[in-house]
């Protein structure tokens, strides 16, 4: 039996004690049990040399997605066969990242197969070449949870390295977009799929902050600057250091540090605007030549996520003022309906929620009230699915996007463990049964 195959044993026999809990409400268990195991009984592609793990209905594997994935498996890492998948999946992402950096989806093998028509013409290693900011976070953010959870530096190999000063020369570079080697044009397509100003994307300042073509919902930045992301590139990049100090690497750490530094004063000096009656809070983008963008979306990073990031604390003042505005009509993508509230995004159908957006929510909320609300809104709207999805209709759950999405599974299971390991889940499953 291999890695895949002991994996999937090790992790559901080890989830008997909460789907113990969850039989209280009824068929929780079970919707729990599907979304936890979905990427390791569907996405999970292992080969000799490393491990692939795709979306779920697009046969690609994005470097954001891979890693939100597999982040609720880490807790199991002690057993060998996890470690060995996790430990894969770190070395494909580093040997996509050194293939191309700019690059946010990648095939499995070379394929001169394009879905779409972008110039210039990625390798046949890449299937989507746009470029953000969290697809060169998220694979520093997993290694170095995946190191605080099991102690292991098998990962930390030469090619890991160069992939950390890989990132780092990106993120330095975007500082100075207009100098960036970067351009991104997509033929015959919406707005939201292309950049503008011949593939540079709109005109930004130099602020110390580092530019993102995109969003992580793969659409366009209105603002070249996505404040939660470049607050996930200064933590990300403290990481780096850390990495970089273990192998005696002074001038990456030194580097980085200094990146994280000048980005995080970037975010301090343009990147939080009085909003009434709000206060100050975080702006979902900017220029740095006094346009804001005044929004979120459920895609993480975003600023409700900030929390579930680790960038600050659930209590954190401009947090909490921010976290008012996004969860208010004043977000534009703040929808409500009957079956739910919640935040949603310009990616998917107008009005539509997204369960990653509900789960992000639930896990960053200090009340359990709250998180009872959300648990019921989102058992009220799989539509009987029994799996997650991207986006749906609060008044109509029935219509969604995307049945396959392996990306809000993981998360709803992450939501649901963590509330275990606090030992929160009876209270919340008690005030979401009254």
């Amino acid at each position: 039996m291999g890695n895949l195959q002991n994996a999937q044993a090790v992790v559901r026999a080890r989830l008997q004690p909460i789907l113990s809990e969850l039989k209280v409400y009824e068929g929780l268990d079970r919707l729990f049990e599907r979304c936890f195991m979905n990427t390791l009984e569907t996405t999970v592609r292992e080969t000799e040399e490393d491990t692939f793990v795709i979306t779920g209905d697009i046969h690609a594997m994005w470097l954001r997605d891979s890693s939100a994935q597999v982040l609720h498996y880490l807790r199991f890492a002690d057993d060998p066969s996890v470690a060995a998948l996790i430990e894969g999946l770190i070395r494909r992402q580093v040997k996509n990242i050194l293939i191309d950096p700019y690059a946010n989806a990648f095939n499995q093998a070379p394929s001169d197969y394009k879905p779409f028509d972008d110039r210039p013409r990625a390798s046949d290693w890449v299937w989507e070449r746009k470029y953000e900011i969290d697809s060169l976070c998220y694979p520093v953010w997993l290694a170095h949870r995946y190191h605080a959870a099991t102690g292991s530096a098998r990962f930390l190999t030469d090619d890991f390295m160069r992939a950390l000063h890989t990132i780092a020369d990106v993120f330095e570079t975007e500082q100075n977009h207009a100098q960036s080697p970067y351009r991104f044009e997509r033929v015959d397509c919406p707005p939201s799929d292309t950049l503008t100003h011949d593939g540079r994307g709109e005109p930004v300042a130099v602020t110390g902050m580092t530019f993102s073509g995109f969003r992580p919902s793969d659409d366009a930045c209105q603002y070249g600057y996505l404040i939660p992301a470049n607050l996930f590139a200064a933590q990300e990049l403290e990481h780096i250091a850390y990495f970089a100090q273990m192998k005696g690497d002074d001038a990456l750490r030194t580097k980085a540090l200094n990146l994280s530094c000048e980005i995080a004063l970037g975010v301090e000096r343009f990147g939080h605007i009085d909003c009434a009656p709000f206060g100050d809070i975080y702006a979902y983008e900017t220029d740095g030549m006094g346009h804001y963008n005044l929004m979120d979306d459920a895609n993480v990073p975003s600023l409700l996520a900030l929390p579930y990031l680790g960038v600050c604390a659930a209590d954190n003042p401009r947090y909490l003022r921010t976290r008012a505005f996004v969860l208010s009509e004043r977000n534009p993508y703040y929808h409500v309906g009957r079956s739910a509230r919640g935040v949603g995004s310009p990616h998917t159908p107008k009005g539509y929620i997204w369960h990653i957006g509900l789960c992000v929510q639930a896990m960053t909320a200090l009340d359990t009230d709250e998180i009872a609300d959300l648990l019921g809104a989102i058992v009220r709207t799989h539509a009987g699915c029994e799996y997650m999805h991207e986006s749906f209709d609060p008044n109509d759950p029935a219509q969604f996007t995307r049945e396959w999405f392996a990306w809000a599974n993981s998360m709803f299971g992450e939501m649901l463990y963590r509330l275990y390991e606090a030992g929160k889940l009876k209270e919340v499953l008690h005030k979401a049964l009254a």
